[in-house]
């Protein structure tokens, strides 16, 4: 049986049986990937532990008959510790949902999405990262790679950088006074420079953002996210407790 390695992040996991899991990944080279992981739920299992979500790895499946790889050898290159504490759990738990629903199809590379998600666990990880901040920053870097970019400097519309100050999630972003459809959303300066802040990963803009600001600059990017997906994502009533 053919094997491979790759590093992959843990977006998901299911029981499968009485001791097994199938297990989801975003991996470096071969995109998404599922794999049976034989075992994995008895206490004797030498790496249960390491197969936990937002966990990244480095591991060695066997090529499966069918659409599942089965994981043979499993080494933790970035423990995660987004368990310990309930807001940057359920925070994660975005990233990783998000990552898995725009890297749609298993087996192709998605190189661009897997550093950008990396990037945001090891982010949230870190105790002077807000969760919230990083969530809003993933989504709206990963709906850009996947080819549906914010419009945060002219209107999405028609192209005018005149009278810029409204957000609408349908029309892609800002749109001026003449395009604006009526459940358009009024933005100030401070807002679009937050969001801008947000989209090119400008943290120390971000960290000097008013509260206020940056939650209605959240209620903007979930809109915009769960517009371009097709539907809200399940994760996020969670965080917004």
């Amino acid at each position: 049986m053919a094997t491979y390695r790759d590093e992959a992040v843990v977006l998901r996991t299911y029981q499968l049986g009485e001791a097994d899991r199938i297990i989801c990944l975003l991996t470096r080279a071969h995109g998404k990937v599922r794999a049976v992981a034989k075992g994995v739920r008895r206490t004797s299992s030498k790496f249960g532990s390491r197969l936990e979500p937002f966990s990244h790895v480095d591991i060695q499946f066997a090529e499966g008959r069918g659409s599942l790889e089965v994981v043979t050898q499993v080494e933790t290159l970035h423990p995660s510790q987004l368990g310990l504490d309930y807001d940057r759990f359920t925070a994660g738990q975005v990233l990783v949902e998000t990552a898995e629903r725009l890297v749609a199809e298993d087996g192709v590379p998605a190189l661009q999405q897997y550093r950008l998600l990396l990037g945001a666990l090891l982010a949230m990880n870190r105790a002077d990262m807000s969760p919230n901040a990083v969530v809003d920053s993933y989504l709206l870097r990963s709906l850009a790679i996947a080819g549906w970019a914010v419009v945060l400097e002219s209107c999405s519309g028609c192209g005018s950088v005149d009278d810029v100050g409204w957000f609408n999630p349908q029309g892609g972003g800002t749109v001026c006074v003449r395009c604006r459809p009526p459940s358009s959303a009024r933005v100030d300066q401070d807002s679009l420079r937050h969001l801008t802040a947000l989209l090119t990963g400008d943290w120390e803009t971000v960290s000097r953002t008013e509260p206020g600001v940056a939650r209605r600059c959240h209620g903007l990017v979930v809109a915009f996210a769960s517009w371009h997906m097709d539907r809200g994502l399940r994760s996020i009533p969670f965080l917004e407790r």
